[in-house]
Formats: C-alpha cells, structure tokens, sequence
C-alpha cells in the first residue's frame, strides 16, 4: 500500500498510474518544522480555514445530540503530548465562531472517547468493522464504564478534508480508524496522524496488502464507487434483485403456493422478526418466504409439502417477546381488547406454547432462539445450516435450538 519514506510534498500527487482515474485534489500543507519562525506564527501559517472547522464541529455535535447528549468544548490531552507548532492552536485560542457555537449549544460536557471512522466510499466497511470490534467491549460498554462515541466520515476524497478531520481529532483527543483505498491518501493521512499526534489504525490496507501478496497482483487504489471505476453487472447482482423481489412478495404468508420457490422459509409468531431477518438474508441473494403462526389459524397446507429442511423455526423469550409487542401496539394505536390480546403475557404465553408445539411435531426443522440476537447473528445461524443441509452434512433429527 505505502513505502515508509514518503515525503510530504509529494502527498498529493499520484503514485500510480490509476491515480489519474481519481478526481483532482486541491493542494494542501500540513504542519511542519518552524523553519526559523515562532510556534505562534508557524500555527497561525498551518491553522485550518475557520469555516471548514467550524463545519467539522456542528458535524460532530449534530451527531452527539442525535444520541441524547450534549457536547461543550473538546477535552484535550496535555500540551506535552502535542507539537509544539499546535500549542497555540487547540491550547486554549479560539475563534469568535467557536464561542459562538459554544453558547448555541448551551455548555454540558463531553460524554465517551470519539472514535472517527474516515472512508474514501460509503463507511460500510468501516462502520461494520468497528461495531464488531466495539462487541469485544460490551461488558463495559453496557455499565458506561467506558462509553464510546462514534463519528462517520464518508466519501473523504481529497488530503484538504483529511486534514480538517485529523486536525479535529487532535482537538477531540479522538482515535481515528480509516479505511482509505488510494495508497496515496492512506499514507499521507498516517503521516498527518503522526504529526499531530493523533491514534491511528489502517481497517483496510493490512488486509489488501496480504491479498496482494497472495494473489501477486498490485491493487487498483481506486475506491469503490469512484468515477473511473465501472464494474459489470454480473449474475450475482441480478439474483440478489430477484431475490429481494421474491422475499418482498412472499412477506407475511402471502402467495403460500410459491413456497416451493423459495430457498429458505421462516416460521414463527408475530414480532420474531421474521420479516427483517427474510430481507437481510434476499440481500445476501436467498429467496426467503415467511409464514406467521397465528392461534386459531392453519398453517398453508404447501408448507408441508415443500421440502422440510429449508425450514426454520423462530422462538422469542415471552418477557422480550410482550416488550416488543406492547411498543408495537402503541405506534399502531391499537386500544382497548385488541391492545391486550396482542400484548397480554398469558395471550403472549399461549401463542409461544401453541408454535412449540408446531416445533415438535415437525423435528426436521431447526429452530432458532433470537432473543437479543442481532439479525447478523440468525442470519448467520440459519445460513450455516441451510449450507450444511445442501452439503448433506450430518444433522440431528429433532428440533434442535440454536
């Protein structure tokens, strides 16, 4: 991806020939030695645009209120840890813009370490990235013992903009997480980090850099996304459409006699998530099918006529399963008799004890517990499990709980 000799002149130019393909950067300077001058005049010379900070700043504070919290002035780290030519610029000189912000936003204080995510695309690869690592944290993040505020960059194209959020990083204290395709942009952005001091980490380059070796073939360095980078519509694509079309239609028991056509078919009771878990899985290319199970109400005769082993069963705790249910009922207005049918425990109780007993009666079908499962996780579950089948592996003959 990068050479560990990189100089700073050269951060913009392009180091491959497919870096023409990118659009156009607008110059920019980083912070560098005083050369003869004062901190003071070297941290005026380097200090960012006024109204691209302020920007960064409402970005960061709109996102914090979005969450229920309220943001006063950034808490920064001693000015030992800072570079010098910095001191005058995050040690306490502020622009009128910023105490103008200050008093718009009404003071309070800052709550959680910032995590900036920065991504030359759309973030997915970054965002997902850090949510799964930020699961290896959950027995402090649920206490708040160590809350955590993440910040999305998107579509970070051009250093001028790299800069700004490097810049308001060092002021945040935060750590910033970049997955950047352009090796060009990836190494000038360790380099600003560096330089101003700020925790980095490459979520993209470790893992290119190791394909490329393996497959002996250089990266293109173009984001995906870009301009220059057309991509054919392949057979992938088109059953991913179909499939989503299909599950669309299917929703909710409708069209019973297509079953047969379907890849996977879900079966449980109300607010399961079935119909989540039906769209997560026909973006992955499954053509999935759910059927409610409802008491009082058969269930379509083709269920049973399809083949039995690309049927899963869904369970909920009835504690988990009367809270959703009760959220559900008031955003639907239900009142009255209808509200505490669908929301009653007793009524929640008999409707779980009625689909158990469907789960019994029909032991080739996997049934999987999905309270406080992300649909990522039952998704996960239930594909291992139709491969598994498709494969002929060995699976038990009885509803078995996942």
């Amino acid at each position: 991806m990068g050479t560990s000799s990189f100089p700073f002149p050269n951060l913009c130019a392009p180091s491959t020939a497919s870096d023409s393909k990118l659009k156009p950067r607008k110059p920019f300077s980083l912070p560098a030695d005083n050369d003869g001058q004062t901190p003071e005049a070297a941290a005026r010379n380097q200090a960012p645009k006024s109204k691209a900070s302020s920007q960064l700043k409402r970005w960061s504070r709109a996102r914090a209120i979005r969450s229920g919290r309220r943001l006063d002035r950034p808490v920064t780290r001693t000015d030992e840890a800072r570079p010098k030519e910095l001191w005058p610029v995050l040690s306490g000189e502020r622009s009128d813009d910023d105490d103008d912000e200050d008093d718009e936003d009404g003071g309070g204080s800052t709550a959680g370490k910032a995590i900036y995510m920065v991504s030359d695309g759309t973030g997915w690869t970054a965002e997902h990235s850090v949510n799964a690592a930020l699961g290896q944290f959950e027995h402090c993040l649920v206490d708040r013992g160590c809350a955590v505020n993440t910040h999305l960059f998107s579509g970070i194209d051009d250093m001028e903009r790299m800069v700004e959020i490097i810049k308001q990083a060092a002021q945040e204290g935060a750590l910033l997480l970049y997955t950047l395709a352009d090796p060009t942009m990836a190494e000038a952005a360790k380099h600003a980090c560096q330089l101003w001091g700020v925790p980095w980490a490459d979520i993209l380059g470790p893992t290119t850099e190791a394909i490329a070796a393996h497959l002996g073939v250089l990266p293109s360095g173009i984001p995906r996304g870009a301009p220059g980078r057309q991509l054919p519509l392949s057979k992938e694509y088109f059953k991913r459409i179909e499939a989503i079309e299909f599950t669309i239609k299917q929703d909710d028991g409708a069209q019973p006699r297509n079953l047969a056509r379907a890849d996977i078919v879900l079966v449980g009771v109300s607010r399961t998530g079935k119909t989540p878990l039906s769209i997560y899985l026909s973006q992955k290319g499954y053509k999935v099918a759910n059927v409610p199970i409802v008491m009082g109400v058969h269930l379509p005769p083709t269920l049973f006529e399809v083949d039995q082993r690309k049927i899963f069963g869904l369970t909920i705790n009835p504690v988990a399963l009367q809270t959703i249910r009760k959220a559900r009922a008031k955003s639907l207005g239900f009142s009255g008799e209808m509200r505490c049918n669908y929301s009653d425990m007793d009524h929640v109780r008999r409707e779980l004890e009625f689909a158990g007993k469907i789960f019994a009666q029909n032991p080739v079908w996997p049934v999987i517990e999905v309270t406080g499962k992300a649909i990522e996780e039952t998704a996960a579950v239930v594909v291992r499990i139709f491969h598994d089948r498709q494969e002929k592996c060995s699976m038990p003959r009885i509803s078995k709980r996942y």
